[in-house]
């Protein structure tokens, strides 16, 4: 069964960092594109960044471009996202993702490209 647990979200102050966690059971990331998504209030989902598991090669959004990046450790079957010089804007739930096929690796960071996800952790960046 594909189970994928977010965690590390919280608050945290403009300029600050945070590093979530997406924790994997029930396949390899090797086979897998993992991705990072993010919905604010009002506002629809947005892939953040991803990592395709057969190369390891990685996108980023533009917004978060030079901020965050998306790692994984292999052993431990998880995959991060560090978040670096947070804004207000980044405020949302981010969720973490999962997707095979070559939809998945050709179109990583649309939503329709996942197959499984996590319940989401909430990230508030707020002075």
């Amino acid at each position: 069964q594909v189970q994928l647990v977010e965690s590390g979200g919280g608050l945290v102050q403009p300029g600050g960092s945070l590093r979530l966690s997406c924790a994997a059971s029930g396949f390899t990331l090797d086979y897998y594109v993992i991705a990072w998504f993010r919905q604010a209030p009002g506002k629809e989902r947005e892939g953040v960044s991803c990592i395709i598991g057969t190369d390891g090669r990685t996108y980023d959004a533009d917004s978060v471009k030079g901020r965050f990046t998306i790692s994984r450790d292999v052993a431990k079957n998880t995959v991060y996202l560090q978040m670096n010089s947070l804004k207000p804007e980044d405020t949302a739930v981010y969720y973490c993702a999962a997707g095979q096929g070559v939809r998945a690796t050709m179109y990583p960071l649309d939503e329709y490209s996942m197959d499984n996800w996590g319940k989401g952790t909430l990230v508030t960046v707020s002075s």
